[in-house]
């Protein structure tokens, strides 16, 4: 995996496809959190909504009110 110097909109949306991808293979949102973890990415709260970040806690992308249901 390549490290991820700067968040590019090519990069968001290929993170956002990634994490719909294993939102639709998990079972629960606990799972698909988990699943995400693997790939080097998670699910950060913050002030202005619940986002897809890095584990270094950069934010990528804003998730969709689908995903988290």
């Amino acid at each position: 995996m390549q490290k991820i110097e700067e968040i590019t909109p090519a990069i968001s949306s290929a993170v956002l496809e990634l994490v719909r991808q294993e939102r639709m293979k998990s079972v629960s949102v606990r799972e698909w959190k988990f699943r995400l973890m693997g790939y080097g990415y998670r699910v950060m709260d913050t002030d202005h909504g619940e986002v897809i970040a890095n584990l270094r806690q950069q934010e990528i992308c804003a998730i969709p009110a689908d995903l988290l249901h």
